[in-house]
């Protein structure tokens, strides 16, 4: 409950401080995040990604990132670090090693050593992030035609690739985030 009104709050000062995107830098994590999602498939297989980086608050936390740390790096030293291969950022409280490879991301903090993972698995196809040696698979593609979804409570739903089956997602999703904040 307290991790949900966390993300809430998150959420909410991200979207406040998004008219100020030209004076505070690019957003470039984020965007290069949504720029993937936009790059999977057809609209309803990016709507169904979106509502799952949702609930695993993987957008939330590239906001938070953004917003921290590599807008500001961003506005010092007129450097993108997100736009390379592999790049070391000098955070505030941290340096982080941010590496792109054929299979996914990583993000390493330099200073703990903690790793988060975006991770494609072709054999089955399908996306999962990684945090601590702890992997959750959050989509897997069935056919052209469907998905496995993350639900708010962990399980897995199927998810038709079509206008009904993202409502119906979508209210799911909406609904068990509302329900865990009460």
């Amino acid at each position: 409950m307290r991790k949900t009104k966390f993300t809430v709050a998150v959420v909410l000062a991200m979207a406040a401080l998004l008219p100020l995107e030209s004076c505070i830098g690019s957003f470039a994590l984020s965007n290069k995040v949504l720029t993937w999602n936009k790059s999977l498939g057809n609209k309803f297989v990016n709507e169904l990604v979106f509502f799952a980086f949702w609930v695993l608050p993987v957008y939330e936390i590239t906001m938070l990132a953004d917003v921290l740390v590599l807008n500001s790096i961003e506005f010092w030293t007129g450097d993108n670090p997100v736009t390379a291969e592999t790049k070391v950022i000098d955070g505030k409280d941290a340096r982080y090693l941010v590496e792109r490879d054929k299979t996914g991301y990583t993000i390493t903090n330099l200073n703990d050593n903690s790793m988060v993972r975006f991770n494609f698995d072709a054999n089955d196809r399908s996306w999962s992030v990684e945090n601590n040696g702890v992997e959750t698979k959050f989509m897997t593609f069935n056919d052209d035609n469907s998905v496995n979804m993350i639900t708010p409570d962990g399980s897995f739903t199927k998810v038709e690739l079509n206008e009904q089956g993202l409502m119906a997602y979508r209210n799911m999703v909406t609904n068990g985030i509302s329900y865990a904040m009460r």
